[in-house]
């Protein structure tokens, strides 16, 4: 078993979602809405698990989503 977490941050320039992992590296995905992305993440895992010679049945995925927005203020 590998437990992996996903980081998930709303890049405000180019309007997209981004996933990034310290713990697998080469995770690099985008996309406009977070539920298409966090299925993207799901599909790319096995292959860049492969790619990075780790060697699991399985691998928990914990997603930590953050996203800043600003919001105006009557006076």
């Amino acid at each position: 078993m590998m437990r992996c977490k996903v980081k998930i941050l709303w890049d405000n320039e180019a309007s997209v979602w981004v996933a990034t992992s310290d713990d697998l590296p080469g995770l690099v995905l985008e996309s406009g809405s977070c539920d298409a992305l966090i299925e993207r993440v799901k599909y790319a895992v096995p292959d860049l698990m492969d790619t990075n010679g780790i060697k699991a049945d399985y691998c928990d995925l914990n997603f930590i989503a953050d996203r800043l927005e600003r919001v105006p203020v009557a006076s």
